[in-house]
């Protein structure tokens, strides 16, 4: 009988038979399901197994951890189903038909300006410099620009990369939904290049121009006006599905000998031709329906109140993904109005979360674990990113979350109050003041004092009465002041950092299945070099083939150690890491294993912070694991045992 042959038989059982198994995988220590009916899952059954460690469902998908074993449990559990394991990707893609409508389009929405997201904070920030170069009156009414021929250069040269930003931003969401879709990027390229040609009419001209004025493609039967979409959204995202549409259709039905020349051609010619007649008119007109609703909404008698429920929700909106549709909203006020004064009161939301934090920081000020986290969450929500800070302290406590939720939407009723409009998406955080019209700086100031003052005050006084003593104490640390710069290590009882960079403890790794220490207990390192090594002597008894971002090794005392590159790594299927050794292999301390490429894994959407977790503990006993100094790796000890 196979190791797994009867977890496997109940498992199935419990899983609610081969028939309700959409698609199946694994990673590292998970098996990956797809489930037609998640109702038909004995959760509870399922996690009485011997061999399961845990369960919990994520993006539609039903996760079963089991651990180092999961390739060996997978491939015998696959084969007594007599199911076909597939890609991650296609896991994915099955995972989403568990999704409601609503999650499928802010997903969507999300995975199209994801990849543009760098591009408009540099494009805001530009803007902003803009402002103060050019549009402040610092010297009796006059600008940098006025009174400098090199501010006037500087401020003329900066629109050339802000106009290629905001004004030609139909070319990057155009070929943001090729790639998405999985289609020819460089049609999509093109295709967001006659959205914005020069020999169209500017977008931004159209409203004061004549219509007699406006140019036409004349074909003598009928005529097609030539207008720009530049700045505009919803029309540039309808052309790119058409066009992804046109293509895949054409591709499944053109035989493969003529396909290069006939797929090209036929997707792009009636794409551009129904961009310019069709979905291009109709989605101008929904993008300004939308922009049009929201900036009366904001504008009208009771724009204040619309402006608190806004302030107030944002934050839960951002843990949910749905705040991706605020991108498009922005995007098309600016091209309406010449500013949105939506993105004030996000940059306001982030501040007040942040300050939350920061009452948090002074309320574990002797707690030198809840630090390690609370002041680069309080610095990332500061300057606009807001996850950190909300997952990782203030949705963790709660109070925290309430009370920078009230003061944001204290600061937005001030800011829309007043009128306060943004030139453009920058920053968010402190730094969005550089966005703002310089007319709304002392109005957007006072908002950004109340986002500032209000989340402290009350999360300190709420704070001061709800922390238990253990919250704000300080944690004793298990490893000795000098241990911070241990020298060489080779004697037993220690295990050494796997990479240099913070040592940080497990519980504060952003994936629940690690932070919950389901796999086991460790530590998680935030690397500054990209090779992983081996930590003591050992034989590599698992690797991830396919993704190459995880390895297990076994030492001789029985101790199991897990090395996971990464958060969610595995989607990126390999590209960015290299594997040194394979199962079986024997390694020393100090010899490398894994390579990786910190800016891939970033570009990907996921952190580089890595897992060093003790799955089995064997022979050894007293582990205790060192936290809260820098590490340097074949030196630091970061695990010690006896």
């Amino acid at each position: 009988m196979s190791k797994y042959q009867q977890d496997s038989v109940q498992l199935l059982k419990l899983i609610g038979g081969k028939e309700n198994i959409a698609a199946v995988s694994h990673c590292m220590t998970r098996m990956r399901f797809v489930l037609n009916d998640a109702s038909r899952a004995d959760i509870a059954g399922i996690e009485k197994m011997k061999v399961v460690k845990g369960t919990f469902t994520q993006a539609g998908q039903f996760q079963v951890i089991i651990g180092n074993d999961v390739s060996v449990f997978y491939n015998e559990f696959t084969s007594y189903a007599g199911i076909e394991g597939v890609s991650k990707d296609a896991v994915k893609a099955a995972a989403k038909t568990n999704q409601n409508p609503i999650q499928k389009i802010m997903g969507a929405l999300g995975e199209i300006f994801a990849p543009l997201i760098p591009a408009l904070i540099c494009g805001g920030l530009i803007l902003g410099f803009r402002n103060v170069i050019g549009e402040i009156g610092f010297f009796d009414g006059q600008s940098l620009a006025d009174t400098s021929q090199f501010w006037a250069g500087m401020y003329n040269f900066l629109w050339l990369i802000g106009e290629a930003v905001f004004h030609m931003l139909p070319v990057g969401i155009v070929w943001s939904i090729t790639k998405k879709m999985g289609t020819t990027q460089i049609l999509g390229i093109i295709l967001g290049l006659t959205l914005v040609s020069s020999q169209l009419l500017n977008g931004f001209a159209v409203a004061g121009t004549a219509a007699e004025e406006i140019p036409v493609w004349d074909f003598g039967f009928a005529q097609i006006q030539m207008i720009g979409y530049q700045g505009q959204v919803i029309a540039a995202m309808m052309a790119g599905f058409v066009l992804v549409y046109l293509e895949k259709f054409f591709k499944k039905h053109c035989p493969e000998v003529v396909s290069m020349i006939v797929v090209p051609f036929c997707s792009l010619v009636p794409a551009v031709l129904i961009a310019h007649t069709i979905v291009g008119p109709i989605g101008w007109k929904i993008g300004n329906a939308i922009a049009s609703v929201v900036y009366s909404g904001l504008m009208s008698n009771f724009g204040w109140l619309f402006a608190g429920v806004f302030g107030l929700l944002y934050a839960p909106v951002v843990m949910t993904g749905l705040h991706h549709m605020t991108n498009a909203i922005d995007t098309q006020l600016i091209s309406l109005y010449e500013g949105t004064i939506l993105w004030p009161m996000i940059a306001l939301s982030n501040i007040a979360q942040g300050s939350s934090v920061l009452a948090m920081s002074v309320l574990q000020k002797k707690n030198e674990r809840a630090q390690q986290v609370n002041v680069p969450a309080c610095i990332s929500c500061y300057l606009g990113v807001t996850e950190p800070a909300l997952f990782g302290v203030n949705m963790k406590y709660g109070f925290p979350l309430i009370c920078g939720m009230i003061g944001s939407a204290l600061a937005a009723m001030i800011a829309v109050g007043t009128g306060v409009q943004a030139i453009s998406i920058g920053v968010g955080g402190l730094p969005g003041i550089l966005s703002i019209y310089p007319q709304f700086y002392v109005k957007f100031l006072i908002a950004m004092a109340v986002a500032i003052v209000i989340p402290f005050v009350l999360t300190i006084i709420v704070g001061s009465k709800k922390l238990a003593p253990a919250d704000m104490a300080p944690v004793e640390e298990a490893v000795e002041a000098e241990e911070d710069t241990v020298s060489e290590v080779t004697v037993d009882g220690r295990l050494t950092a796997i990479l240099s960079g913070k040592v940080i403890p497990m519980e504060d790794v952003p994936d629940e299945v690690f932070s919950q220490k389901v796999m086991g207990d460790g530590v998680a390192i935030e690397p500054t070099n990209n090779t992983v090594y081996a930590p003591a002597d050992a034989d590599v008894s698992v690797v991830m083939e396919d993704s190459k971002h995880a390895c297990g090794l076994t030492m001789e005392n029985g101790m199991e150690l897990l090395i996971h590159v990464g958060i969610d790594t595995v989607d990126m299927n390999g590209d960015g890491f290299q594997m040194f050794v394979k199962v079986g292999d024997k390694v020393r301390r100090g010899d490398p294993l894994i390579s990786f490429d910190p800016q891939k894994i970033k570009a990907a959407g996921h952190p580089t912070i890595t897992v060093f977790a003790v799955t089995e503990e064997g022979d050894a006993k007293n582990i205790q694991f060192h936290t809260g100094i820098n590490a340097e790796y074949g030196k630091t000890a970061v695990i010690s045992y006896e």
